[in-house]
């Protein structure tokens, strides 16, 4: 498994400090992307928080899945959470170290008091004797935020002070893309008041073993099923959850998102923890021992050159809008709006925008990670462009056939754009974890295909 050291530096520590009867959490950042270019240690917000004891459970919740293995737990993993600033609110992101666990805090507008919000995206800084800190605070009585640098610290401070570097999994940065790819095709299956939300999330076990499970609404709260009846929403290691423990005691309600079942395959989910002021949502790999990684929701994207084409032009336009309109974007860029949407997946792959499921709709924001090895690393296309490389792919009408490296014969079948394989990949998964090399290449064949008539045509015409 390729991986490499990401290396993050701050000014100093993040800190909750009290002074003259006021508590000050100040929250360090470090390099990032704003408007104005990459800074070293962006500011995105000075004010109040108007819950400070949720808002402080929230971002607790976050960090306990930064530094969680949910598969093979005695690996351990830190990385510190991602901050976005979007203008009107503040977004903590972070991926658990077994890249099966996506967890993002919305800290809203209503949520914050007395600054304005900034724009950009870059790590902050958790450390341990913050987490104690914000574990202690038992109240409500004002709590000043600064996230980012304050302005003694901008002036006097030469150069990062506190520098951690830790593994970062080419499997890792693919997961997280895949998170945001797979929540786009997610709907609301089922919404609970408080008082039934604690009661399920109360009721569920605190160690893995179970493997998925499945509820389906009733009565205002959720019961298991045994089985995926029409409905139904897949809870995939329920364990996972865990991190929402932290917030029940301030829910006002609790939403559940997941796509429509086809099948009686494990699908991932999503679970929002609606706050004052803010949500919490927690989204979920279809097997505990599965990240998202390898579910192939972005092959498609990062195969077609006319999306890396669209998705450059997509990307100029975007200014770290909380919710990305694709009807705008499609008058801005002169794309339909199904290219619109292609190219934001595309986007997705390289972390430059997530997905709000609360608000079926992508955000932008700008990993601080080296995102180009998502595609770079991917094993499956690799494989499918070798494969194209190698004049591997034969096509003919409905049907192409691929010639494996092992001289075998592998049948992909067209059938309304949905793609079949003769493959074991195929047969074992039936496209429910993206198409197979195989598949992917005779896509990419009869992409490179159309493109050739095309030049053919235009050429002929031009003579």
């Amino acid at each position: 498994m390729t991986r490499s050291l990401q290396a993050v530096a701050y000014t100093r520590s993040s800190a909750l400090e009290s002074s003259a009867g006021v508590r000050r959490l100040g929250l360090e950042t470090s390099r990032g992307a704003t408007p104005r270019g990459v800074e070293d240690h962006p500011r995105f917000f000075t004010g109040f928080l108007t819950s400070p004891q949720v808002a402080s459970a929230g971002l607790l919740a976050v960090a306990d899945v930064a530094v969680a293995r949910y598969h093979q737990q005695q690996l351990r993993a830190s990385l510190d959470p991602v901050v976005t600033g979007n203008g009107d609110r503040l977004r903590f992101e972070s991926f658990s170290g077994c890249g099966g666990v996506y967890a993002r805090l919305d800290v809203l507008e209503s949520g914050l008091d007395g600054g304005e919000v900034g724009h950009g995206t870059t790590n902050v800084d958790v450390n341990n004797p913050l987490r104690e800190a914000l574990s202690r605070i038992g109240s409500d009585d004002p709590l000043h935020l600064r996230v980012g640098p304050d302005e003694m610290a901008v002036t006097t401070l030469d150069g990062p002070v506190v520098e951690k570097r830790v593994p970062l999994p080419d499997r890792w940065l693919r997961g997280f893309a895949e998170a945001q790819v797979i929540s786009a095709g997610f709907d609301l299956r089922a919404e609970l008041t408080a008082v039934e939300a604690v009661r399920f999330l109360r009721s569920l076990p605190r160690s893995g073993g179970r493997g998925a499970q499945w509820v389906v609404p009733a009565g205002g709260g959720l019961r298991p099923t045994t089985r995926p009846v029409p409905g139904a929403v897949c809870l995939p290691g329920p364990e996972r959850l865990i991190a929402l423990q932290r917030v029940l005691r301030r829910a006002t309600a609790l939403r559940v998102y997941g796509p429509r079942i086809e099948g009686a395959a494990a699908t991932a989910s999503a679970w929002e923890v609606a706050l004052p002021g803010m949500r919490l949502t927690l989204t979920l790999s279809p097997e505990a021992s599965r990240g998202f990684s390898g579910e192939g929701g972005v092959l498609d994207a990062l195969s077609s050159d006319a999306a890396a084409e669209d998705a450059e032009l997509v990307s100029v336009l975007l200014a770290w809008e909380p919710r990305i309109d694709v009807e705008d974007l499609s008058a801005a860029s002169g794309l339909p709006a199904d290219r619109v949407r292609a190219a934001l997946v595309r986007l997705g792959t390289s972390g430059r925008v997530g997905y709000d499921t609360a608000e079926a709709a992508y955000f932008h924001r700008e990993l601080p990670y080296d995102a180009d090895r998502v595609e770079r690393h991917n094993p499956r296309l690799r494989a499918a462009r070798a494969l194209l490389a190698a004049d591997s792919v034969a096509l003919d009408g409905a049907l192409g056939t691929v010639t494996a490296e092992d001289g075998h014969v592998h049948r992909v079948r067209d059938d309304a754009g949905r793609l079949s394989c003769s493959c074991l990949w195929w047969a074992r998964y039936r496209g429910g974890r993206g198409p197979c090399k195989h598949a992917l290449a005779v896509r990419m064949a009869k992409r490179e295909a159309v493109a050739g008539r095309t030049k053919v045509l235009v050429d002929g015409g031009a003579r």
